[in-house]
C-alpha cells in the first residue's frame, strides 16, 4: 500500500479498525490464482505476536479448501467518503483544488489457518454473534435455535484463522489540508450525513 508520511495511521486508528465489528475481503493466491470472499470478522488480540483475525467460510467455498501460497490479506475498510473541491477555502483564495477521497484502511497480512472441530466453530458463531447482537434490546443467541439445527449449521461451514504477521495501515483524512479547508472539509462531510468520516477528520487533525 502507498502511504505518504502524513497520512499513515496511527495505534489509535488501527486498533479501531481491527476491532470493529463489521466483514472485510479475504485474499488468498493459491493454485487456482487469487480467490477472495467477503465475510465478518473478530479480531483476537491474545493470539500470536500481532493478534489474529477469526471468521468462518462455506465448506462448499472453494476458499476452504485451496491452500494458501505466502501469506494472505484481509482488506479491512473504514467510513469513506468523496471530498469536493467546492469545500476548500482554497478554491476562492486561488483555484488550485481537485476532488479527492477521504478513508481509513488496513491492509493485514498472515498465516491463514482452518479450523474444522466443532468446539471451535461453536466458540467462534457465538463470540461474532454475541458482539452484534449486543446493541439489540433483546438479542439473539445462538442457543435460541434447537441444538440439532445449529449442529448442522456448524457442518457446513469451517472456521478460519489469520494469525497476523504484519499490517499496513493508512488514514487519508485531509492532513495535508490547511485549516479553513479542513473546516470546509467538516462542514461538507457532515451536510452530507458522512458523519464518521467527518468524525475521523476531525479526530485526525488533533493528532
Amino acid at each position: 500500500m502507498y502511504i505518504p508520511a502524513h497520512f499513515a495511521a496511527g495505534p489509535e486508528l488501527l486498533s479501531e479498525l481491527l476491532a470493529q465489528p463489521g466483514a472485510a475481503n479475504l485474499v488468498t493466491m493459491t493454485s487456482q490464482g487469487l480467490l477472495a470472499t467477503f465475510l465478518p470478522l473478530v479480531y483476537d488480540p491474545s493470539v500470536g505476536e500481532h493478534g489474529a483475525l477469526h471468521g468462518h467460510l462455506a465448506r462448499t467455498n472453494l476458499q476452504s479448501s485451496e491452500p494458501p501460497i505466502g501469506e494472505s490479506l484481509v482488506i479491512i475498510q473504514g467510513a469513506d467518503a468523496y471530498i469536493s473541491p467546492s469545500w476548500y477555502a482554497s478554491k476562492a483564495e486561488h483555484g488550485r483544488v481537485v476532488p479527492t477521497w477521504n478513508y481509513s484502511t488496513a491492509h493485514v497480512y498472515g498465516r491463514l489457518a482452518v479450523h474444522d472441530d466443532a468446539t471451535w466453530l461453536g466458540n467462534h458463531v457465538r463470540r461474532l454473534t454475541d458482539l452484534h447482537e449486543a446493541r439489540f434490546e433483546r438479542p439473539w443467541s445462538v442457543d435460541d435455535a434447537p441444538e440439532r439445527y445449529v449442529s448442522g449449521q456448524l457442518r457446513a461451514i469451517v472456521g478460519i484463522e489469520l494469525v497476523i504477521t504484519r499490517i499496513e495501515a493508512k488514514a487519508k483524512l485531509s492532513q495535508n489540508r490547511p485549516g479553513k479547508d479542513i473546516e470546509g472539509v467538516l462542514a461538507g462531510l457532515d451536510a452530507q450525513g458522512h458523519h464518521q468520516v467527518a468524525a475521523d477528520v476531525s479526530k485526525a487533525r488533533q493528532e
